[in-house]
């Protein structure tokens, strides 16, 4: 009997131990280690290193590196558009519906701080037919920008301005299942006090935000302030350059995704020109996967 005693102590101490550190999960699990097992996800932007690859070359790529998920930048080499017709969106979405590579959305260059009505209407009606595209192909929702502040414009009616398209744009994306995604871009709008203004114009709960990691993250109070000032409004995507720059606090930026929860896209924007793309994509896979599980 009192072998059984001290085996089943020796048992519950080692279950304690066990116990220690870990945390109770919403389900009742337990989740043990440094960090959660993480929901966030590496994927890519087309622009450069997929900007001269066709549809099935992009799965291809894609697949064999393990980057599962992709954002469509207008005018490159796949010749996703507004311009396909109903029948060639249907085989686009066909064919990444049967690859192991996720269509998240369209990245466009549309900008909502023209100085005349035309163009900002234009622009306007331009970002529906890209939601009507990225609902029709499968994506999730379509990256914008601000753009910038205009000479001779007082900067709070620019704010203003461009926050007022991002709600009717917000509101229209919503009613087809598409998010909107303001890119932290431009001259001055850039800055994230300037996109936190933008943001408290632009109030609809669709119109999210896309971190961008721009040297301007760090001036002012630093990375982490930047970042508190707005991850309430982060949206399901988030650009990064090759992660193993150091010219950015990359491990930084992912312990601040980690620590909020995120669970979206963080999809690589790169700059460099390597001689092969899937091979750097690999290793860019293998370093976004230690620094979120390290």
């Amino acid at each position: 009997m009192e072998k059984n005693q001290g085996e089943g102590r020796r048992i519950f101490l080692k279950n304690l131990g066990l116990v220690t550190g870990a945390m109770v999960l919403p389900t009742g699990q337990l989740a043990f280690g440094k960090r959660n097992k993480q929901t966030m996800k590496l994927g890519f932007v087309t622009y450069l290193w997929g900007k001269d690859w066709d549809q099935d070359t992009l799965i291809k790529n894609l697949a064999a590196s393990g980057v599962l998920g992709v954002e469509l930048r207008v005018e490159h080499a796949h010749k996703v558009s507004p311009a396909l017709s109903k029948e060639e969106r249907l085989l686009v979405k066909k064919k990444f519906a049967d690859s192991p590579v996720q269509i998240v959305g369209m990245g466009t260059n549309q900008q909502y701080d023209y100085v005349e009505p035309a163009k900002l209407r234009e622009s306007i009606e331009q970002t529906k037919a890209f939601f009507q595209l990225s609902h029709d192909i499968g994506g999730k929702g379509v990256k914008v920008k601000p753009n910038q502040f205009r000479a001779g414009v007082e900067h709070k009616k620019t704010i203003e301005q461009i926050g007022l398209a991002l709600n009717e744009l917000a509101k229209y994306g919503a009613e087809m299942g598409q998010q909107l995604r303001l890119e932290v871009h431009g001259n001055e709008t850039q800055e994230l006090p300037n996109i936190k203004a933008i943001m408290d114009v632009a109030d609809h709960p669709n119109a999210t935000v896309c971190w961008n990691c721009n040297a301007q993250d760090l001036i002012g109070e630093g990375l982490e302030a930047n970042f508190n000032m707005v991850k309430s409004r982060f949206g399901d995507i988030c650009h990064v350059r090759e992660l193993n720059d150091t010219s950015y606090p990359y491990q930084d930026l992912m312990n601040l995704f980690v620590k909020n929860k995120y669970a979206g896209w963080v999809l690589l924007e790169c700059r460099t020109d390597p001689a092969d793309k899937v091979k750097a994509l690999i290793e860019q896979k293998a370093i976004f996967d230690k620094m979120i599980n390290g």
